[in-house]
């Protein structure tokens, strides 16, 4: 989606990994509650996708996480005259959405982690379908038991 709608990748997990790869303040302080399985607060990922948004559209991944963000996220992209076009919400049962995470081999990625993980999802960022549901702009796509090539042409047949 990246080179066919010539878009800037903005991971926020990614973004985070970075930063704590480099043992900055941010890192060390993000790298203790992302352990824990929570979010960082709306604070320090808005602020990190205001340096790095550009005018020819973003590909946010992992991002919004909460309504809070995406409202902030509404108002940053409308000061920059921009606006959200489409959202993806690709649609895994949580045992596999387990299995993958745990073969991620990701130092963070481990079943009690993962749990409060899927914990915190369902209490802030589920209730983010509705949010897009209501704009019309939530794109459902199956993604369980499905090839990466599959899954992928159904996600430009929905945009």
């Amino acid at each position: 989606m990246i080179e066919k709608f010539n878009l800037t990748h903005l991971s926020t997990g990614d973004m985070l990994r970075a930063e704590i790869a480099q043992q900055s303040q941010l890192g060390i302080k993000a790298k203790e509650i992302m352990d824990k399985g929570e979010l960082v607060s709306d604070e320090i990922v808005i602020s990190m996708i205001e340096k790095r948004l550009t005018e020819n559209g973003a590909l946010f991944d992992g991002f919004p996480r909460t309504i809070a963000q995406a409202e902030a996220l509404d108002n940053l992209l409308s000061q920059k005259g921009q606006k959200i076009d489409a959202v993806i919400y690709l649609k895994v049962a949580e045992e596999e959405l387990l299995t993958r995470m745990l073969a991620r081999g990701r130092a963070d990625d481990n079943e009690e982690t993962i749990k409060n993980r899927l914990i915190v999802y369902k209490n802030q960022t589920q209730p983010l379908i509705e949010f897009y549901q209501k704009q019309g702009k939530l794109k459902t796509i199956e993604g369980t038991g499905k090839t990466i090539e599959e899954t992928t042409s159904k996600i430009f047949a929905a945009l």
